[in-house]
């Protein structure tokens, strides 16, 4: 079969090869985005993602070279991109909806790891196909570009290499340029339009007609017209900003009392500003306690570190009930930064610094009257964050009557869960350590310091405090303190299973929740079930 004057050069298939690569890494890096506000971003995720595309690979490249064994004919590969092409074009169109439809249907026939059940088969449904049709390429273009045995190794080479330096440019350019600047579901149309116009000047220049092509082109468009606006939070309406960093998917809503902000999840509060500044009804409140303990209304000044500041909340809460406050915050996301200025009244004069907590604690000396670790997201906990030497470097940046308060917010039941791990860790560094459970949520406050009289400090201090909203406050809060009794879960920089223990929680917490409509479906059906919800 005589070769397109397009091909017989052999430098459009090295195109292909290029593009192709950088397209399958494109395509995995949209898929940890798709997936983050449903599942989390965890190294679970990771996995899953990394292992089904790895299998959609392999496959493909079985059946791509038998197929070009079978029929040489490059008309075939760029069809297969052209369908490749148009399936990962639909993604920001159905993408979300797939993944709705399995968790619902999971959510009722998996009792246990439902986390990476329902990632696997959204990945399996969701992104598998057009991998797998990609996969195809390098074997096709082996067959196409080899001319004889005297040259096949150089051919191969080349053909890797080709491909190898798309999927570096595909690592960075989503990461770095494409999602952060127009998103997720446009980075999956920029790079679904790459595979689609390869495939189409291959048919224009050799004067071939291809309905598929035809068919595909137009099936582009509209998913352009349909994806390139489409929105993550479909649960969510009038949102007041929405969109993607470096490291997160973002969105802030507003009402009448609260501005909130969520982060990589379905649903779910990571700050909120209270438009009365009152007290947020959440976790900040009971943190307050840390700088009482810690002798905040008998000294003239108090410096405040907190690691993941988010947009400010606890930061906003420390002035607003203390006046002897030097907040710094670290915030690894300088997005999050840029909205808590914006609709989140943080001031511009308040230093925050955009780094990872541990890597900052690491560089300067230092030492703080509270340090409060609020960097925990559902499983979504950095390990270097939550290990023995993590906590001892935290310990040696306090003063001598410093206090640490942790957030840890998935409140399990069974033994050995992620909190137990965590608490267990910080016991084994600090001599002191207290838990309270906040009313109303999974989370919980952990208070640990080098000082055993961390619960008189907080009732003198109270008995000091201006606001009796907050002295009512912290009176509860001390009713419910209770001194940790310490055990062997410990978690160190070289062992922190922090992903597997949370998804335990998770578990756990989706029984507790489904159970009831369990109950409703296993006795009236589908129907009733409608009905109730």
């Amino acid at each position: 079969m005589a070769k397109a004057r397009i091909l017989q050069n052999k430098t459009y298939l090295y195109l292909t090869e290029f593009f192709s690569g950088m397209s399958v890494m494109a395509v995995e890096l949209g898929a940890s985005r798709l997936l983050a506000p449903y599942f989390s971003s965890s190294q679970i995720v990771w996995t899953i993602i990394i292992g089904t595309i790895m299998i959609a690979m392999a496959l493909g490249n079985i059946y791509g070279g038998r197929a070009a064994d079978k029929n040489p004919d490059p008309d075939k590969l760029y069809q297969r991109m052209v369908i490749a092409a148009v399936w990962i074009a639909a993604i920001p169109v159905v993408g979300k909806y797939v993944i709705l439809a399995i968790s619902a249907l999971l959510i009722f026939t998996v009792s246990s790891n439902f986390l990476i059940w329902a990632a696997f088969f959204a990945c399996m449904v969701i992104f598998v196909f057009p991998l797998f049709l990609l996969g195809t390429v390098t074997p096709s273009l082996v067959k196409y570009t080899m001319d004889s045995l005297e040259d096949n190794g150089r051919t191969v080479g080349m053909l890797n290499a080709s491909n190898t330096i798309g999927s570096i440019l595909g690592t960075f350019l989503p990461t770095f340029v494409t999602i952060p600047a127009v998103g997720t579901s446009v980075t999956f149309l920029i790079f679904a339009g790459i595979l689609l116009l390869l495939a189409l000047i291959y048919f224009l220049s050799s004067g071939k007609r291809s309905r598929r092509a035809v068919i595909g082109a137009l099936a582009f468009v509209i998913c352009c017209i349909l994806g390139a606006s489409s929105s993550f939070a479909f649960w969510e309406t009038d949102l007041t900003y929405e969109g993607e960093s470096v490291y997160n998917y973002l969105q802030v809503k507003e009402d009448a009392d609260s501005v909130i902000l969520s982060t990589n999840v379905l649903f779910g509060v990571q700050s909120i500003l209270k438009k009365d500044h009152s007290l947020s009804g959440m976790y900040y409140d009971y943190a307050l306690a840390a700088p009482l303990m810690a002798g905040g209304y008998e000294k003239e000044n108090m410096d405040v570190l907190i690691l993941g500041m988010g947009t400010g909340t606890f930061a906003a809460q420390c002035e607003r009930y203390f006046y002897n406050m030097n907040i710094e915050g670290v915030e690894i996301d300088e997005k999050i930064t840029q909205l808590a200025r914006r609709y989140f009244e943080l001031p511009q004069d308040l230093k925050v610094t955009t780094y990872d907590g541990r890597a900052y604690l690491n560089a300067v000396d230092k030492k703080y009257d509270v340090i409060m670790v609020d960097a925990y997201q559902d499983i979504t906990i950095p390990f270097q964050m939550s290990s023995v030497e993590f906590f001892t470097m935290v310990k040696n940046h306090l003063t001598s009557d410093g206090v640490m308060v942790v957030n840890m917010n998935m409140r399990g039941t069974q033994e050995g869960e992620i909190n137990q791990y965590l608490a267990d860790t910080i016991a084994s560094v600090f001599e002191t350590v207290y838990t309270v459970d906040v009313t109303g949520s999974t989370n919980r406050e952990l208070f640990a310091s080098k000082s055993p009289y961390l619960l008189e400090a907080m009732q003198d201090n109270v008995a000091l405090a201006p606001d009796t909203r907050l002295a009512d406050l912290m009176d509860r809060v001390s009713e419910g303190m209770t001194a940790y009794e310490p055990g062997d879960y410990l978690m160190t920089d070289d062992r922190a299973p922090v992903e597997l223990l949370g998804m335990r929680v998770i578990d756990e917490i989706i029984r507790e929740e489904v159970e009831y409509y369990r109950g409703i479906f296993e006795r009236d059906g589908i129907r009733g079930l409608l009905e109730q919800m």
